[in-house]
């Protein structure tokens, strides 16, 4: 088990860690003391939550009227009363919002349609209101469990850390959603202080320090071998691998591999299983009950499922409901374990071929499943034995494993395990470069050549790599490359915007953009306000007359798991830079 060293700060803090998920959410927190070692503590009590202080989770489902208020939200949208007011009073149902912030590419394509959200409302205000939810039962958590609790938040609040957690398909964008959703709940202010105060941690990421604190993995880490995470949640399946570094500066983890997000989760297991039933049923007096039979399936049936040669049994019914030729007995519905097996078998197979491309590129010895899919048996036992052939050994915590991303997210915060990341793709900018008349791939292009400020023949839509995919990164490393910008008006280089771009295809080195154009897509816009260092630009002469030259570097970072871009020049020959505040679209 995890030892951790006494807090060190001056003044207390909390730390509060916020796993939202598709079906399920869950949050952890810690009260940082000065002197005393941190520990980490689930939020188990939520309003009409059933099972109290049981598995730390809380289904991601809001309740709105029909004027758009919210009316419940978390366990309390579960109840019979609220169920039959909403059908009453129309209200509106919000499940699966998460799914919504997905990026529109780089990520496995989404294989169903997700509920609508409810009208006039987005999937970020949908986001922000749970999130103000799940604020508000951790403060009511929190003031009831410690004495004088009130006093105790109201000194913390202004003050206080979030880690929030996402898919490890997620990038800047989705972070900067989820942090405007942030201030759209009251989590933090509008300000460059209040942003610091929200960090982002992958659920792959989170999950291993989940594993690391409870002592799994122990002895393949320490040989130093590869440990695959698995986080199987509702919606999404979330693969990554990590191994240990013995650094000067002590122990640490590597990412080994880029990681991988699959839209394979639970919640796909029980739409297959509709799609069957909505065929079974078709033309019989249950036809309409197809949603109801679902439902009971994804509580009862599919968590029990362990053995496919087994008959399986979906409780719906009253018992007079029977019906020889559909295997109804008893308001019992009967199904061969065979038939229930291929709901789940093609979220086994992605998740399968995804772990051996990944064994087969980085070697790795054994595998921890985690999440609340992960609490599966079937899923478990059929990756186990299969990946035994890979000489993989499988295995998974006894309990809360629905709590394991929520405990890791603030982990991360308190230990930060991971050093070194792999990057997922190739970053840089686009760029024009000189026509070179015997350059067989120039020639091609010569239509599209142009004339720049000075007056050369130039050729657009040229890719700059500036961190290349698979690229080991530390987070104090920066990757930076150098430009200049040509204009014939000096006002014109006052301010500088570039587009950092990223190239998701398979090349190695891509260069023309015209090129697999669908595998290129903006990640952001950097800015920076260069208008002391353009004042001081010296005139020049160019083929079309006179022009101004603005030297300036493009730098990349990761930090922690967030990119960061500025723009760098030399201004009395000191370097400046421009804020590395991103701007990403439709946020």
């Amino acid at each position: 088990m995890l030892q951790r060293k006494p807090f060190s700060g001056s003044a207390r803090k909390l730390v509060l860690g916020i796993d939202i998920g598709t079906t399920y959410a869950g949050m952890s927190y810690c009260l940082l003391e000065p002197n005393k070692v941190p520990e980490i503590s689930p939020v188990t009590r939520f309003p009409a939550q059933d099972h109290v202080g049981g598995d730390s989770k809380v289904p991601s489902v809001v309740y709105y009227d029909r004027s758009g208020m919210v009316r419940a939200c978390g366990a309390e949208a579960l109840q019979e009363s609220v169920v039959e007011q909403a059908v009453e009073e129309r209200w509106e149902k919000a499940e699966w919002f998460k799914l919504h912030l997905r990026p529109s590419t780089g990520v496995s394509i989404l294989p169903l349609s997700l509920p609508p959200l409810p009208r006039n409302k987005s999937a970020l205000e949908v986001f922000a209101d749970f999130l103000h939810y799940l604020f508000h039962c951790a403060r009511s958590y929190i003031t009831d469990s410690y004495p004088n609790g009130g006093a105790l938040w109201i000194g913390l609040e202004g003050n206080m850390e979030f880690v929030l957690t996402h898919p490890n398909g997620w990038e800047g964008k989705q972070q900067a959603k989820m942090r405007k959703a942030a201030i759209m709940a009251g989590l933090i202010p509008d300000t460059p202080s209040g942003h610091q105060r929200i960090r982002f941690v992958t659920e792959g990421e989170a999950s291993l320090h989940f594993c690391i604190m409870n002592g799994l993995a122990t002895d393949p880490l320490r040989l130093g071998n590869g440990v695959v995470i698995i986080d199987a949640g509702g919606g999404t399946v979330d693969i990554s691998a990590y191994r240990k570094l013995t650094t000067p500066k002590g122990e640490t983890f590597e990412e080994i591999a880029p990681p991988q997000c699959l839209f394979v989760g639970s919640i796909f297991v029980s739409n297959r299983a509709g799609e069957y039933l909505r065929t079974k049923l078709r033309g019989s007096r249950y036809a309409g009950d197809v949603e109801h039979i679902r439902d009971c399936f994804d509580k009862t049936t599919k968590p029990r499922f362990r053995r496919t040669n087994e008959w399986q049994y979906i409780k719906f019914g009253r018992p007079g409901d029977n019906s020889e030729g559909l295997n109804i007995t008893n308001g019992q519905l009967k199904l061969e374990g065979e038939i229930v097996a291929t709901f789940f078998k093609p979220s086994l197979d992605a998740i399968l071929y995804a772990v051996e491309n990944l064994s087969a590129l980085s070697p790795v010895s054994s595998v921890l499943l985690v999440g609340g899919f992960g609490a599966s048996d079937w899923l478990y036992s059929e990756l186990k034995s299969h990946l035994i052939f890979q000489r993989l050994d499988v295995s998974r915590p006894d309990s809360h494993v629905n709590k394991a991303v929520a405990d890791g997210a603030v982990s991360f915060y308190l230990d930060h395990f991971v050093s070194v990341r792999v990057s997922k793709h190739t970053s840089g900018i686009e760029i024009i470069t000189p026509y070179i008349s015997t350059d067989t791939e120039h020639c091609a292009r010569v239509k599209s050549a142009l004339r720049d400020a000075a007056g050369e023949l130039m050729l657009p839509k040229m890719f700059s790599a500036i961190l290349h995919k698979n690229t080991r990164v530390s987070e104090t490393r920066e990757y930076r490359a150098s430009y200049h910008l040509l204009r014939n008006d000096k006002s014109e280089l006052w301010a500088v915007e570039i587009p950092i771009r990223c190239y998701q295809g398979q090349r190695q080195t891509p260069s023309w953009m015209d090129v697999e154009s669908q595998q290129y897509r903006v990640l952001c816009t950097v800015y920076a306000d260069t208008s002391k260092i353009a004042k001081t630009l010296q005139r020049k002469m160019g083929l079309n007359g006179a022009y101004y030259r603005l030297e300036i570097d493009v730098v990349l970072s990761f930090g922690l798991t967030e990119l960061k871009a500025q723009i760098a020049w030399i201004e009395n020959g000191v370097e400046k830079r421009g804020p590395a505040q991103l701007v990403y679209e439709q946020v």
